[in-house]
Protein backbone atom coordinates (compact mmCIF):
# COMPACT_ATOMS: atom_id res chain seq x y z
CA UNK A 1 0.00 0.00 0.00
CA UNK A 2 1.96 3.49 -1.11
CA UNK A 3 1.53 5.95 1.65
CA UNK A 4 -0.32 9.20 0.70
CA UNK A 5 2.31 11.06 2.37
CA UNK A 6 6.04 10.50 2.74
CA UNK A 7 7.17 8.04 5.09
CA UNK A 8 9.64 10.24 7.00
CA UNK A 9 10.23 10.95 9.90
CA UNK A 10 8.40 13.88 10.24
CA UNK A 11 5.23 11.90 8.90
CA UNK A 12 5.27 9.69 11.84
CA UNK A 13 5.52 12.28 14.41
CA UNK A 14 2.77 14.15 13.07
CA UNK A 15 0.80 10.56 13.40
CA UNK A 16 1.51 10.54 16.96
CA UNK A 17 1.28 14.04 17.78
CA UNK A 18 -2.68 13.82 15.86
CA UNK A 19 -3.06 10.71 18.39
CA UNK A 20 -2.10 12.62 21.42
CA UNK A 21 -3.93 15.45 20.56
CA UNK A 22 -7.27 13.22 20.53
CA UNK A 23 -5.72 11.99 23.92
CA UNK A 24 -5.96 15.82 25.34
CA UNK A 25 -8.80 16.44 23.50
CA UNK A 26 -10.35 13.17 25.40
CA UNK A 27 -9.08 14.32 28.91
CA UNK A 28 -10.40 18.04 28.50
CA UNK A 29 -14.03 16.49 27.87
CA UNK A 30 -13.16 14.37 30.99
CA UNK A 31 -12.29 17.07 33.36
CA UNK A 32 -14.70 19.67 31.63
CA UNK A 33 -17.78 16.85 31.83
CA UNK A 34 -16.90 16.15 35.04
CA UNK A 35 -16.77 19.56 36.42
CA UNK A 36 -20.55 19.99 34.70
CA UNK A 37 -22.13 16.99 36.10
CA UNK A 38 -21.14 17.92 39.72
CA UNK A 39 -22.24 21.10 39.37
CA UNK A 40 -26.22 20.64 37.37
CA UNK A 41 -25.63 17.36 36.42
CA UNK A 42 -27.16 18.23 33.31
CA UNK A 43 -24.55 15.29 31.61
CA UNK A 44 -26.72 12.44 32.92
CA UNK A 45 -23.20 9.97 32.37
CA UNK A 46 -21.63 9.36 35.22
CA UNK A 47 -18.06 9.43 33.66
CA UNK A 48 -18.24 11.95 31.17
CA UNK A 49 -18.02 11.75 28.24
CA UNK A 50 -18.71 8.24 28.28
CA UNK A 51 -21.92 6.18 29.17
CA UNK A 52 -20.31 4.54 32.01
CA UNK A 53 -19.42 3.95 35.78
CA UNK A 54 -15.81 3.51 36.82
CA UNK A 55 -15.50 -0.29 37.43
CA UNK A 56 -11.82 -1.90 38.02
CA UNK A 57 -12.65 -5.77 36.94
CA UNK A 58 -11.37 -8.75 35.51
CA UNK A 59 -13.98 -11.49 34.04
CA UNK A 60 -14.16 -15.14 32.49
CA UNK A 61 -13.27 -13.17 29.19
CA UNK A 62 -10.38 -11.78 30.16
CA UNK A 63 -7.40 -14.53 29.28
CA UNK A 64 -9.46 -15.00 26.08
CA UNK A 65 -9.04 -11.52 25.44
CA UNK A 66 -5.57 -10.87 26.09
CA UNK A 67 -4.88 -14.06 24.04
CA UNK A 68 -6.88 -12.71 20.82
CA UNK A 69 -4.78 -9.54 21.17
CA UNK A 70 -1.67 -11.16 21.11
CA UNK A 71 -2.31 -13.50 18.46
CA UNK A 72 -3.37 -10.68 16.14
CA UNK A 73 -0.72 -8.35 17.05
CA UNK A 74 1.93 -10.98 16.83
CA UNK A 75 0.20 -12.40 13.95
CA UNK A 76 -2.24 -10.50 12.19
CA UNK A 77 -0.64 -7.99 9.67
CA UNK A 78 1.24 -11.57 8.05
CA UNK A 79 -1.40 -13.85 7.32
CA UNK A 80 -3.25 -10.45 6.21
CA UNK A 81 -1.03 -10.13 3.24
CA UNK A 82 -0.47 -14.13 2.86
CA UNK A 83 -4.24 -15.55 3.18
CA UNK A 84 -5.91 -16.42 -0.26
CA UNK A 85 -8.87 -13.54 -0.44
CA UNK A 86 -12.07 -16.05 1.04
CA UNK A 87 -9.48 -17.50 3.67
CA UNK A 88 -9.11 -13.78 4.93
CA UNK A 89 -12.73 -12.77 5.09
CA UNK A 90 -13.41 -15.90 6.71
CA UNK A 91 -10.71 -15.46 9.15
CA UNK A 92 -11.69 -11.84 10.10
CA UNK A 93 -14.92 -12.72 11.01
CA UNK A 94 -13.78 -15.05 13.08
CA UNK A 95 -11.36 -13.47 14.85
CA UNK A 96 -13.64 -10.11 15.15
CA UNK A 97 -16.19 -12.32 17.02
CA UNK A 98 -13.25 -13.93 19.38
CA UNK A 99 -12.69 -10.47 20.20
CA UNK A 100 -16.18 -8.91 20.72
CA UNK A 101 -17.11 -12.20 22.51
CA UNK A 102 -14.17 -11.96 24.94
CA UNK A 103 -14.52 -8.33 25.77
CA UNK A 104 -18.21 -8.91 26.29
CA UNK A 105 -17.13 -11.37 29.07
CA UNK A 106 -15.32 -9.40 30.97
CA UNK A 107 -18.25 -8.48 32.59
CA UNK A 108 -19.81 -11.89 32.65
CA UNK A 109 -22.11 -13.69 31.07
CA UNK A 110 -25.38 -12.27 32.63
CA UNK A 111 -24.18 -8.35 32.83
CA UNK A 112 -21.73 -8.74 29.68
CA UNK A 113 -24.65 -10.60 27.27
CA UNK A 114 -27.54 -11.72 28.65
CA UNK A 115 -28.64 -8.97 30.30
CA UNK A 116 -27.78 -5.94 27.83
CA UNK A 117 -30.96 -6.01 25.79
CA UNK A 118 -33.22 -6.80 28.67
CA UNK A 119 -32.71 -3.25 30.09
CA UNK A 120 -35.17 -1.19 30.83
CA UNK A 121 -34.90 0.89 28.01
CA UNK A 122 -33.81 -1.91 25.54
CA UNK A 123 -35.89 -3.30 22.81
CA UNK A 124 -36.71 -6.79 24.40
CA UNK A 125 -39.01 -4.66 27.05
CA UNK A 126 -41.36 -4.17 24.25
CA UNK A 127 -41.65 -7.62 22.31
CA UNK A 128 -44.68 -8.89 24.05
CA UNK A 129 -46.17 -5.88 22.79
CA UNK A 130 -46.23 -7.14 19.01
CA UNK A 131 -48.41 -9.94 19.52
CA UNK A 132 -50.32 -8.82 16.46
CA UNK A 133 -47.28 -7.27 14.20
CA UNK A 134 -50.23 -5.12 11.99
CA UNK A 135 -51.79 -3.66 14.45
CA UNK A 136 -48.23 -2.45 16.71
CA UNK A 137 -47.09 -0.89 13.52
CA UNK A 138 -50.63 0.78 12.79
CA UNK A 139 -50.47 2.20 16.53
CA UNK A 140 -46.48 2.49 16.37
CA UNK A 141 -46.19 6.50 16.57
CA UNK A 142 -48.78 6.37 18.90
CA UNK A 143 -46.52 5.23 21.65
CA UNK A 144 -43.84 7.39 21.05
CA UNK A 145 -44.11 10.44 22.87
CA UNK A 146 -43.67 10.21 27.01
CA UNK A 147 -46.93 11.89 27.07
CA UNK A 148 -48.78 9.43 25.32
CA UNK A 149 -50.32 6.21 27.38
CA UNK A 150 -48.19 3.06 27.44
CA UNK A 151 -45.79 4.71 25.84
CA UNK A 152 -42.43 2.52 24.29
CA UNK A 153 -39.17 1.46 26.20
CA UNK A 154 -36.62 4.84 25.18
CA UNK A 155 -34.71 2.40 22.18
CA UNK A 156 -37.91 1.08 20.79
CA UNK A 157 -39.48 4.90 20.66
CA UNK A 158 -36.10 6.25 19.31
CA UNK A 159 -35.89 3.83 16.12
CA UNK A 160 -38.23 3.19 13.48
CA UNK A 161 -39.95 -0.23 14.14
CA UNK A 162 -37.83 -2.55 12.41
CA UNK A 163 -35.26 -2.43 15.10
CA UNK A 164 -37.63 -3.80 17.60
CA UNK A 165 -39.20 -6.11 14.96
CA UNK A 166 -35.93 -8.33 14.53
CA UNK A 167 -36.22 -9.31 17.91
CA UNK A 168 -39.60 -9.50 17.48
CA UNK A 169 -38.31 -12.08 14.81
CA UNK A 170 -35.90 -13.96 16.71
CA UNK A 171 -38.48 -14.19 19.55
CA UNK A 172 -40.97 -16.03 17.30
CA UNK A 173 -37.88 -18.62 15.72
CA UNK A 174 -37.85 -19.67 19.45
CA UNK A 175 -34.64 -17.90 20.22
CA UNK A 176 -36.06 -15.61 22.71
CA UNK A 177 -34.55 -13.53 25.43
CA UNK A 178 -31.54 -11.58 25.40
CA UNK A 179 -28.95 -14.47 25.63
CA UNK A 180 -30.38 -15.00 22.27
CA UNK A 181 -30.27 -11.30 21.23
CA UNK A 182 -27.17 -10.86 22.55
CA UNK A 183 -25.47 -13.47 20.39
CA UNK A 184 -27.24 -12.57 16.71
CA UNK A 185 -25.70 -8.99 17.61
CA UNK A 186 -22.09 -10.52 18.08
CA UNK A 187 -22.39 -12.79 15.60
CA UNK A 188 -24.08 -10.34 12.86
CA UNK A 189 -22.27 -7.44 14.31
CA UNK A 190 -18.48 -9.21 13.98
CA UNK A 191 -19.46 -9.32 10.12
CA UNK A 192 -18.99 -5.47 9.58
CA UNK A 193 -15.26 -5.76 9.39
CA UNK A 194 -16.00 -8.62 6.69
CA UNK A 195 -17.94 -5.80 4.73
CA UNK A 196 -15.56 -3.31 4.74
CA UNK A 197 -13.03 -5.68 3.65
CA UNK A 198 -15.22 -6.94 0.27
CA UNK A 199 -16.12 -3.29 -0.13
CA UNK A 200 -12.45 -1.91 -0.44
CA UNK A 201 -11.54 -4.63 -2.50
CA UNK A 202 -14.32 -3.98 -4.98
CA UNK A 203 -13.27 -0.80 -5.01
CA UNK A 204 -9.51 -1.74 -6.13
CA UNK A 205 -8.13 -1.22 -2.63
CA UNK A 206 -7.47 -5.11 -1.70
CA UNK A 207 -3.86 -3.95 -0.58
CA UNK A 208 -5.84 -1.39 1.79
CA UNK A 209 -8.29 -4.03 2.77
CA UNK A 210 -5.33 -6.36 3.93
CA UNK A 211 -3.46 -3.90 5.53
CA UNK A 212 -6.74 -2.78 8.01
CA UNK A 213 -7.87 -6.13 8.43
CA UNK A 214 -5.60 -6.89 11.71
CA UNK A 215 -7.17 -3.24 12.77
CA UNK A 216 -10.96 -4.14 12.05
CA UNK A 217 -10.49 -7.19 14.37
CA UNK A 218 -8.99 -5.71 17.60
CA UNK A 219 -11.26 -2.01 16.90
CA UNK A 220 -11.85 -0.66 20.47
CA UNK A 221 -15.71 -0.01 19.07
CA UNK A 222 -16.17 -3.97 19.61
CA UNK A 223 -16.45 -3.28 23.22
CA UNK A 224 -19.78 -1.49 22.24
CA UNK A 225 -20.77 -4.07 19.92
CA UNK A 226 -21.21 -6.67 21.99
CA UNK A 227 -23.92 -7.09 23.41
CA UNK A 228 -25.62 -3.71 21.36
CA UNK A 229 -28.44 -3.43 18.45
CA UNK A 230 -26.27 -0.66 17.01
CA UNK A 231 -23.11 -3.29 16.50
CA UNK A 232 -26.01 -4.79 14.24
CA UNK A 233 -27.18 -1.87 12.58
CA UNK A 234 -23.66 -1.10 11.14
CA UNK A 235 -23.74 -4.25 10.17
CA UNK A 236 -26.26 -4.06 7.99
CA UNK A 237 -25.17 -0.97 6.82
CA UNK A 238 -22.15 -2.18 5.87
CA UNK A 239 -22.99 -4.85 3.37
CA UNK A 240 -25.59 -2.48 2.07
CA UNK A 241 -22.58 -0.59 1.08
CA UNK A 242 -20.79 -3.52 0.52
CA UNK A 243 -23.38 -5.06 -2.31
CA UNK A 244 -23.54 -1.62 -3.81
CA UNK A 245 -19.65 -1.50 -4.41
CA UNK A 246 -19.55 -5.25 -6.18
CA UNK A 247 -22.60 -3.71 -8.26
CA UNK A 248 -21.17 -0.80 -9.41
CA UNK A 249 -17.56 -2.00 -10.16
CA UNK A 250 -19.74 -5.13 -11.92
CA UNK A 251 -17.35 -7.76 -9.97
CA UNK A 252 -20.29 -10.14 -9.70
CA UNK A 253 -22.16 -12.02 -12.11
CA UNK A 254 -25.33 -10.21 -11.77
CA UNK A 255 -24.68 -6.72 -10.85
CA UNK A 256 -28.63 -6.06 -10.89
CA UNK A 257 -29.60 -8.39 -8.33
CA UNK A 258 -26.94 -7.25 -6.28
CA UNK A 259 -27.98 -3.95 -6.53
CA UNK A 260 -31.58 -4.72 -5.78
CA UNK A 261 -30.09 -6.55 -2.69
CA UNK A 262 -27.90 -3.58 -1.97
CA UNK A 263 -31.74 -1.25 -1.95
CA UNK A 264 -33.20 -3.81 0.35
CA UNK A 265 -30.40 -3.37 3.03
CA UNK A 266 -30.06 0.03 2.83
CA UNK A 267 -33.87 0.32 3.09
CA UNK A 268 -33.69 -1.85 6.02
CA UNK A 269 -30.75 0.50 7.46
CA UNK A 270 -33.55 3.61 7.05
CA UNK A 271 -36.17 1.06 9.09
CA UNK A 272 -33.15 0.23 11.88
CA UNK A 273 -32.41 3.71 12.70
CA UNK A 274 -33.22 7.47 11.56
CA UNK A 275 -29.93 8.50 11.69
CA UNK A 276 -28.23 5.92 9.29
CA UNK A 277 -30.17 7.89 6.78
CA UNK A 278 -26.60 9.62 6.55
CA UNK A 279 -25.05 6.89 4.91
CA UNK A 280 -26.57 8.12 1.18
CA UNK A 281 -23.14 10.11 1.88
CA UNK A 282 -20.85 6.77 1.19
CA UNK A 283 -23.26 5.29 -1.26
CA UNK A 284 -22.78 8.57 -3.15
CA UNK A 285 -18.83 8.30 -3.04
CA UNK A 286 -18.95 4.34 -3.69
CA UNK A 287 -21.56 5.82 -6.95
CA UNK A 288 -18.74 8.38 -7.94
CA UNK A 289 -15.60 6.36 -7.20
CA UNK A 290 -16.98 3.49 -9.73
CA UNK A 291 -17.98 6.30 -12.17
CA UNK A 292 -21.17 4.88 -12.82
CA UNK A 293 -25.22 5.60 -12.21
CA UNK A 294 -26.09 2.25 -13.55
CA UNK A 295 -27.17 0.23 -10.20
CA UNK A 296 -29.30 3.29 -9.11
CA UNK A 297 -32.30 2.49 -10.02
CA UNK A 298 -32.01 -1.34 -8.86
CA UNK A 299 -31.33 0.34 -4.99
CA UNK A 300 -33.76 2.53 -5.43
CA UNK A 301 -36.43 0.09 -5.70
CA UNK A 302 -34.97 -2.13 -3.09
CA UNK A 303 -35.32 1.10 -0.63
CA UNK A 304 -38.88 1.32 -2.36
CA UNK A 305 -39.86 -1.86 -1.74
CA UNK A 306 -38.98 -1.58 2.39
CA UNK A 307 -40.30 2.00 2.54
CA UNK A 308 -43.39 0.39 0.99
CA UNK A 309 -43.75 -2.43 3.17
CA UNK A 310 -43.36 -0.69 5.91
CA UNK A 311 -45.93 2.19 4.75
CA UNK A 312 -49.01 -0.19 3.94
CA UNK A 313 -47.97 -1.93 7.06
CA UNK A 314 -49.33 1.46 8.89
CA UNK A 315 -46.06 3.28 9.64
CA UNK A 316 -44.75 6.11 8.32
CA UNK A 317 -41.49 7.08 8.56
CA UNK A 318 -41.53 10.79 8.33
CA UNK A 319 -43.95 11.06 11.05
CA UNK A 320 -42.50 8.58 13.31
CA UNK A 321 -39.08 10.94 12.91
CA UNK A 322 -41.16 14.35 13.79
CA UNK A 323 -42.50 12.82 16.74
CA UNK A 324 -39.28 10.81 17.86
CA UNK A 325 -37.45 14.76 17.46
CA UNK A 326 -40.18 16.18 19.76
CA UNK A 327 -39.86 12.62 22.69
CA UNK A 328 -36.01 13.42 22.34
CA UNK A 329 -36.17 16.50 23.81
CA UNK A 330 -39.00 15.99 26.22
CA UNK A 331 -36.29 13.31 27.91
CA UNK A 332 -32.51 14.24 29.23
CA UNK A 333 -31.36 15.96 25.95
CA UNK A 334 -33.38 18.80 26.79
CA UNK A 335 -31.23 19.00 29.42
CA UNK A 336 -27.98 17.95 27.76
CA UNK A 337 -25.36 20.72 27.25
CA UNK A 338 -25.19 20.78 23.23
CA UNK A 339 -21.98 23.23 23.66
CA UNK A 340 -20.40 20.80 25.29
CA UNK A 341 -21.35 17.47 23.72
CA UNK A 342 -20.88 18.76 19.97
CA UNK A 343 -17.32 18.43 20.58
CA UNK A 344 -17.40 15.92 23.72
CA UNK A 345 -18.47 13.55 21.23
CA UNK A 346 -15.58 14.21 18.95
CA UNK A 347 -13.65 13.24 22.19
CA UNK A 348 -15.53 10.20 22.04
CA UNK A 349 -15.28 8.75 18.53
CA UNK A 350 -11.57 9.29 19.12
CA UNK A 351 -11.77 6.54 21.62
CA UNK A 352 -13.68 3.97 19.67
CA UNK A 353 -12.14 4.37 16.84
CA UNK A 354 -8.30 4.12 18.85
CA UNK A 355 -5.22 6.51 18.33
CA UNK A 356 -4.64 4.63 15.25
CA UNK A 357 -7.52 5.44 13.43
CA UNK A 358 -6.89 9.41 14.72
CA UNK A 359 -3.32 8.85 12.92
CA UNK A 360 -4.70 7.34 9.73
CA UNK A 361 -7.69 9.69 9.72
CA UNK A 362 -5.25 12.47 9.40
CA UNK A 363 -3.58 10.91 6.78
CA UNK A 364 -6.65 10.29 4.94
CA UNK A 365 -7.96 14.27 5.31
CA UNK A 366 -4.26 15.51 3.54
CA UNK A 367 -4.80 12.64 0.91
CA UNK A 368 -8.39 14.51 -0.14
CA UNK A 369 -7.37 17.07 -2.07
CA UNK A 370 -5.05 15.36 -4.28
CA UNK A 371 -7.55 12.06 -4.72
CA UNK A 372 -10.70 14.75 -5.66
CA UNK A 373 -8.35 15.80 -8.42
CA UNK A 374 -7.59 12.67 -9.80
CA UNK A 375 -10.72 11.53 -9.53
CA UNK A 376 -12.05 14.19 -11.82
CA UNK A 377 -13.93 13.35 -15.45
CA UNK A 378 -10.94 12.53 -17.70
CA UNK A 379 -10.85 11.31 -21.17
CA UNK A 380 -11.25 7.99 -23.06
CA UNK A 381 -8.48 6.42 -21.36
CA UNK A 382 -8.61 7.96 -17.88
CA UNK A 383 -9.40 6.34 -14.70
CA UNK A 384 -12.72 4.50 -14.09
CA UNK A 385 -14.36 1.16 -14.91
CA UNK A 386 -14.85 -1.86 -13.02
CA UNK A 387 -12.04 -3.29 -10.76
CA UNK A 388 -9.74 -0.22 -11.86
CA UNK A 389 -9.87 2.18 -9.16
CA UNK A 390 -6.47 1.85 -8.56
CA UNK A 391 -5.38 3.75 -12.01
CA UNK A 392 -6.30 7.22 -10.86
CA UNK A 393 -3.13 7.40 -8.79
CA UNK A 394 -1.17 4.82 -10.20
CA UNK A 395 -0.76 1.17 -8.78
CA UNK A 396 -1.67 1.17 -5.33
CA UNK A 397 -3.05 5.05 -5.03
CA UNK A 398 -5.67 5.05 -2.26
CA UNK A 399 -7.83 7.57 -3.64
CA UNK A 400 -11.22 4.75 -3.07
CA UNK A 401 -10.32 4.45 0.37
CA UNK A 402 -9.53 8.18 1.16
CA UNK A 403 -12.61 9.49 -0.58
CA UNK A 404 -15.00 6.45 0.87
CA UNK A 405 -13.58 7.55 4.62
CA UNK A 406 -13.91 10.95 3.93
CA UNK A 407 -17.49 10.29 3.28
CA UNK A 408 -18.49 8.66 6.05
CA UNK A 409 -16.20 11.54 8.40
CA UNK A 410 -18.70 13.68 6.85
CA UNK A 411 -21.33 11.89 7.67
CA UNK A 412 -20.68 11.48 11.53
CA UNK A 413 -19.81 15.73 11.01
CA UNK A 414 -23.19 16.25 10.05
CA UNK A 415 -24.79 13.65 12.75
CA UNK A 416 -22.19 15.54 15.20
CA UNK A 417 -23.65 18.86 14.31
CA UNK A 418 -27.35 18.04 13.85
CA UNK A 419 -27.65 18.16 18.02
CA UNK A 420 -29.53 14.26 17.76
CA UNK A 421 -26.36 12.78 19.26
CA UNK A 422 -25.88 14.35 22.52
CA UNK A 423 -23.96 11.25 24.80
CA UNK A 424 -23.70 7.83 23.64
CA UNK A 425 -22.58 7.99 20.27
CA UNK A 426 -19.94 5.33 21.23
CA UNK A 427 -22.59 2.89 19.94
CA UNK A 428 -24.21 5.29 17.87
CA UNK A 429 -21.61 6.24 15.58
CA UNK A 430 -20.38 2.41 14.72
CA UNK A 431 -22.12 2.68 11.44
CA UNK A 432 -19.82 5.64 10.56
CA UNK A 433 -16.81 5.11 12.87
CA UNK A 434 -15.85 0.97 11.16
CA UNK A 435 -15.41 3.18 7.73
CA UNK A 436 -12.58 4.90 9.35
CA UNK A 437 -10.62 1.52 10.27
CA UNK A 438 -9.51 1.16 7.25
CA UNK A 439 -7.41 4.61 6.90
CA UNK A 440 -4.86 2.71 9.60
CA UNK A 441 -3.87 1.38 6.10
CA UNK A 442 -2.25 4.59 5.08
CA UNK A 443 0.06 4.57 8.05
CA UNK A 444 3.89 3.16 7.55
CA UNK A 445 4.12 -0.46 7.89
CA UNK A 446 6.94 -0.26 9.91
CA UNK A 447 4.53 0.99 12.50
CA UNK A 448 1.71 -0.73 12.00
CA UNK A 449 2.42 -3.62 14.83
CA UNK A 450 3.06 -0.83 17.42
CA UNK A 451 -0.35 0.89 16.30
CA UNK A 452 -2.09 -1.90 16.62
CA UNK A 453 -0.59 -2.86 20.33
CA UNK A 454 -1.87 0.52 20.70
CA UNK A 455 -5.56 -0.11 19.78
CA UNK A 456 -5.51 -3.56 21.53
CA UNK A 457 -4.44 -1.74 25.01
CA UNK A 458 -6.78 0.87 24.73
CA UNK A 459 -9.94 -1.94 24.42
CA UNK A 460 -8.62 -3.62 27.10
CA UNK A 461 -8.50 -0.85 29.24
CA UNK A 462 -12.08 0.58 28.86
CA UNK A 463 -13.34 -2.78 29.22
CA UNK A 464 -11.41 -3.70 32.32
CA UNK A 465 -11.52 -0.25 34.19
CA UNK A 466 -15.28 0.91 33.11
CA UNK A 467 -18.42 -1.02 32.70
CA UNK A 468 -19.95 0.81 29.87
CA UNK A 469 -23.77 0.75 29.15
CA UNK A 470 -26.39 1.78 26.92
Amino acid sequence: MRPTQDDTRTGRRRDVLAAAAAALLFAVAAVVGTLIQRADHSLYVDWAPLYADWLPHVGPGTPLALAVAAAVVLHGHRLAARLPWRGLLGAVWAAAMAWIWSLALVDGWRRGVAERLTARHEYLRGIDRFQDIGAALRGFTGHILLTQPDHWPAHIAGHPPGAVLTFVGLDRLGLGGGGWAGAFCVTVGGSAAVAVLVTLRALGQERAARAAAPFLVLAPGAVWVGASADGYFAAVAAWGLALLALAATRTVRAPGAVALGSGLLLGLTAYLSYGLTLLALPAVAVLLLARTARPLPFVLTGVAVVAGAFTLAGFRWWEGYSLLVERYYQGVASDRPYAYWVWANLAVASVVAGPACVAGARRMLSAVPDAARRLRPSGPGGPGGPGGLDRPGGPGAPDGLVVLAFAALLALVVADLSGMSKAETERIWLPFLVWLLPTTALLPARGRRRWLLVQSCLSLLVNHLLLTGW
